[in-house]
């Protein structure tokens, strides 16, 4: 199978994958108090590595974007 046949089912795959992410980080800065925010935390944690071990996202990125929420919880 070649490079473009494949390109559409991972494309839309991705596609997926980031909106899950975007939603999950979204849940985290809209979270009414620490502990929720703390939760939402662990959850969007999870998906974020997987996004970088999958390389969805790059490793650096997604380092970024976890210190900045847990950032945002602290504060």
């Amino acid at each position: 199978m070649q490079k473009n046949e494949c390109r559409p089912a991972a494309k839309e795959r991705n596609k997926i994958v980031r909106s899950k992410l975007r939603n999950a980080i979204k849940r985290v800065r809209l979270a009414e108090d620490t502990v929720s925010a703390e939760l939402e935390f662990k959850k969007a944690q999870i998906l974020l590595d997987r996004a970088a071990t999958n390389r969805t996202l790059h490793p650096n990125a997604v380092a970024r974007i976890k210190s900045r929420l847990s950032k945002a919880i602290n504060t």
